[in-house]
């Protein structure tokens, strides 16, 4: 049994707290957007986890993603929905990306991507807070992700995906316990089906950062990166930005964390990589507007950035602007790219957001954006292996003549 889930767990959040306003919210009461339609945020009294939690307490725990109790919002053991969510490693990637380029490897969170941090959290308040039923939109990995925890503690949900979302996503949902629909339309039409059913009070409505506790899971990430460093920080962060929940999470924790005494003040430069083919957010940057226009006709192989409204458009852009980073877009040959020399040089299958952030991190390198002897950080976010992958085997006759040298 994982002490981290058996051990009692104190209780710190002390209100829900609107990113755009500052207006405060209740706790333990069920919450989707603020009243001025932006995410809610997850407070926490720093201070007295500051007198009970001291960095070496948490670096002595195992290490999975429940290791950090203090700083997540689940009160009562009895609620924790878990599948085993582990801290996933860096792999260096000397050959395709250079000497100090690390991967960090989501794809090894239960059903294969990091969506599982948020959706156990997420999941986990839902059953605490005695929702029932649940839709969300997806364009793949966040719906397989929340079907496998919600069926866990018996919640209905019901799935919407855009009709082109990659076929092992689509059966995953369905193999693990959610109904799933295939909708002619990108994620935020399919989100647009969501809100009506919410709003009829068929459902609850699990949108990205309409619901408060993805963020709290996802900004593990960052907590985990602080720990792998030694309680410091890479110099750059490159991530795969949809709808943009882990890179808000990670910037969340890198504040709690300096609050706390465990990190100083430096921050790594954050890049948010969009695909050219759906590049809200880089647009957004490059005007200097701090909200992001709905990006028409988006297309791109990275299915899981293609998200052509972000509700969390103004934390995105502003984490990266504080962090003095950038948002970038590349194209899906580099993206394609990417992911093969990630494969053939280093061993490593990258899912097509991953490599986005693999091509990202080539240009970032020829702008001078990030020099070769800094540490960068790119975050693959799901298994490789839940994509098309091209047939490039051979045939052979056994009974015919082998020529096994020019094999």
């Amino acid at each position: 049994m994982n002490p981290n889930l058996t051990t009692d767990r104190p209780t710190f959040v002390t209100h829900l707290e609107c990113s755009l306003t500052g207006e405060h919210y209740e706790a333990d009461q069920l919450h989707g957007l603020s009243r001025a339609g932006r995410p809610l945020l997850v407070r926490y009294d720093l201070p007295s986890i500051r007198a009970v939690a001291p960095r070496a307490m948490i670096a002595a725990r195992p290490t999975d993603l429940w290791r950090w109790r203090e700083l997540l919002p689940v009160r009562r053991t009895s609620d924790i929905v878990s599948l085993g969510e582990i801290e996933t490693p860096l792999v260096p990637i000397p050959r395709s990306g250079g000497p100090n380029v690390l991967v960090k490897d989501e794809g090894r969170l239960p059903t294969g991507s990091f969506k599982a941090r948020g959706l156990v959290m997420a999941v986990a308040m839902a059953k605490a807070l005695g929702i029932k039923k649940i839709a969300m939109p997806t364009n793949g990995n966040a719906g397989a992700a929340l079907a496998a925890y919600a069926t866990r503690c018996g919640i209905e949900t019901i799935v919407f995906c855009p009709d082109d979302t990659p076929e092992i996503n689509v059966r995953e949902i369905a193999a693990q316990g959610a109904r799933v629909y295939r909708v002619n339309g990108l994620i935020d039409d399919c989100g647009a089906i969501v809100g009506k059913g919410a709003a009829e009070g068929l459902w609850f409505d699990f949108s990205t950062l309409k619901e408060p506790y993805r963020i709290e899971g996802k900004k593990t990430m960052g907590l985990e990166l602080a720990a792998l460093f030694g309680w410091k920080l890479p110099h750059a962060i490159f991530y795969p930005t949809g709808g943009g929940t882990g890179l808000i999470g990670m910037w969340k924790a890198f504040a709690e964390m300096e609050a706390l005494g465990w990190i100083g003040s430096e921050r790594p430069k954050m890049f948010a990589i969009q695909s050219s083919g759906c590049a809200p957010i880089v647009r957004a940057f490059e005007a200097g507007e701090e909200h992001a226009e709905r990006w028409e006709d988006a297309h791109t192989v990275a299915a899981g950035i293609r998200v052509p409204r972000a509700v969390g458009d103004f934390l995105i852009l502003r984490a990266v602007r504080e962090s003095g980073g950038r948002a970038m877009a590349v194209g899906d040959p580099a993206i394609l790219q990417a992911v093969e020399d990630a494969a053939l040089k280093d061993g490593l299958l990258m899912c097509p957001e991953g490599g986005a952030t693999l091509a990202a991190y080539r240009e970032a390198l020829r702008l001078g954006l990030v020099d070769e002897d800094e540490t960068a950080v790119l975050f693959n976010c799901a298994t490789g292996l839940k994509y098309p992958m091209a047939d490039a085997s051979k045939t052979l006759d056994r009974f015919g003549e082998i020529d096994l040298g020019a094999l």
